[in-house]
C-alpha cells in the first residue's frame, strides 16, 4: 500500500472526473486493490479486497492530508467503496455527496450517483471513446447500443451528429440518460428505446442505416449481456444496420478476454468488416497487460 501514499504527494485534480489512481492497471505493487476517482466536488476511494480499520484509517488521512494541502479552505468530500464478487459497501466518509450530483467532462455534464452500487453512471475510462466520438459525428447518424446513460449520446450530439438513437433494457439508465441531455441543452436529436436489442432489430433497422454504430456491453450479465456468447449474435447482425463507408465501435471490459477474442469474433462472424484502429485508453488507466484493460476497436 506504500505506492499509494507515495503516488497521492503527486495527485492533483480540477474540475473535470478523472481517475487519480488505478492501482487495477498493476503498476504499484501492493496497491492493485486501490483506486481513487474525482468525481467533483467528490473524492471516492475503491478498494477491491477488505481493508482493515487500521488500514483504512492511513489511507483516509493520507487523502485528508492531500487535500488540505491542496484546497485548504474547501471542506473534504469523500466516499469509501469496498467491492468483492457481487457485494459492494459504500459509505461517506466525510463531507457529504450533492444531490444531485452533476460532473463535467470536456464540456459536457453528466449526473452520477455515488452512493448507489458499483455503476456510478459515467464510465471514467471510456473518456477516450466519447471525445473520439465528439470528433467524428458531424452530420451523423448514430445508433448507440447498450446506452446506459447516454454519454455516448451526449458526446455524439456535441459533435454535430443529426440523430441518436439510444437502446437499452434499463429504463431506470435511460431515465438518467434523458436528464443528460437536458443538463447539455439537446432538447431533440435523440431517441430512447428501453428495449432488449435482441428482440429490436425490425425497429432498429426501420430507424437506419446508421453511419456510426457504438456497441458497449456489458461482459457478463445474465439476462442482457454474455460476451462469450452474445457478441456472436450482435456481429452476425449489426453489418447490415451500418451504411457503406460507417463506422463502428466494438467495445469490450473484460480482463478474462483479451482484444484477440474480440478480433476473432468478427472475422468469424463478420468477416466484411475491415479493422482500422484501436481507441487508446486514458493515461490514468495504464495498465501493465493492454489485454486486461478497456478495448475499443473501430471497424468499417
Amino acid at each position: 500500500m506504500q505506492l499509494f501514499l507515495d503516488a497521492l504527494e503527486a495527485i492533483k485534480w480540477n474540475e473535470d472526473v478523472t481517475r487519480l489512481f488505478h492501482g487495477r492497471g498493476g503498476r504499484y505493487v501492493g496497491s492493485e486493490h486501490l483506486c481513487l476517482d474525482w468525481f467533483n466536488p467528490v473524492l471516492l476511494l475503491t478498494s477491491f479486497t477488505l481493508l482493515t480499520d487500521a488500514d483504512r484509517d492511513v489511507v483516509i488521512d493520507a487523502i485528508t492530508q492531500r487535500w488540505q494541502a491542496l484546497t485548504p479552505n474547501e471542506p473534504l468530500n469523500l466516499v469509501y467503496q469496498y467491492r468483492s464478487g457481487g457485494q459492494t459497501h459504500t459509505e461517506c466518509m466525510a463531507g457529504s455527496v450533492p444531490e444531485p450530483h452533476i460532473v463535467t467532462e470536456n464540456g459536457a455534464c453528466f449526473q452520477v450517483h455515488l452512493l448507489k452500487g458499483q455503476n456510478h453512471g459515467l464510465f471514467l475510462d471510456m473518456c477516450q471513446g466519447r471525445q473520439w466520438v465528439r470528433e467524428h459525428t458531424i452530420n451523423k447518424k448514430v445508433l448507440n447500443l447498450f446506452a446506459y446513460t447516454c454519454g455516448f449520446s451526449v458526446a455524439a450530439l456535441q459533435g454535430g451528429a443529426i440523430d441518436v438513437v439510444n437502446i437499452d433494457m434499463s429504463k431506470g439508465a435511460l431515465a438518467i440518460g434523458k436528464q443528460n441531455h437536458l443538463l447539455n441543452d439537446f432538447r431533440g436529436g435523440a431517441k430512447f428505446l428501453g428495449h432488449d436489442i435482441f428482440k429490436s432489430w425490425g425497429k432498429l433497422t426501420k430507424l437506419g442505416p446508421y453511419d456510426l454504430i457504438i456497441a458497449d456491453p456489458p461482459s457478463n450479465q445474465k439476462g442482457s449481456f454474455v460476451a462469450t456468447k452474445d457478441y456472436a449474435r450482435l456481429l452476425k447482425r449489426l453489418p447490415e444496420l451500418l451504411k457503406e463507408g460507417g463506422d463502428l465501435l466494438l467495445c469490450l471490459n473484460a480482463p478474462e478476454l483479451g482484444i484477440d477474442f474480440l478480433k476473432g469474433q468478427v472475422a468469424e462472424y463478420s468477416p466484411d468488416l475491415v479493422f482500422q484502429e484501436q481507441i487508446d485508453n486514458p493515461e490514468a488507466f495504464s495498465d501493465i497487460d493492454p489485454n486486461k484493460a478497456l478495448k475499443v476497436l473501430r471497424y468499417q
